[in-house]
């Protein structure tokens, strides 16, 4: 699958999902201080589901109603930062073909898929 890394987005999930065969373009390795339209607009245009631990891609994806290839918000406190690398590849390995196009809340033991504004 292929995966745009935001900025902020723990470079553990990047690690682990190229070692798995991934093509995972990471933003902190080409640009600093990215601007989220222009992260969504790259993520569109190159056919990349966007990595991010920025809520502010949900309210881009929903209120704003900007299309999007679909949005994996990664929210993992510092105290469980170790098991995320298993669970972005658990998410990927058991939910593949549900995250085109979805926003995707990855939590802890918990993973919550919703369609995208535009599939309702």
């Amino acid at each position: 699958m292929r995966f745009l890394a935001d900025e902020c987005c723990d470079f553990a999930a990047v690690r682990a999902l190229r070692a798995h065969g991934h093509d995972v373009l990471a933003v902190s390795e080409f640009q600093h201080r990215s601007v989220d339209k222009e992260v969504l607009d790259l993520a569109l245009a190159e056919d990349r589901i966007l990595l991010t631990e920025d809520k502010d891609f949900g309210w881009h994806v929903f209120a704003g109603r900007m299309d999007s290839p679909g949005v994996i918000l990664i929210r993992f406190p510092a105290s469980a930062r170790r098991l995320l690398a298993g669970a972005i590849l658990k998410l990927v390995n058991e939910h593949a073909l549900q995250l085109a196009g979805a926003f995707v809340v990855l939590r802890p033991g918990e993973v919550r898929i919703s369609s995208g504004p535009h599939h309702s």
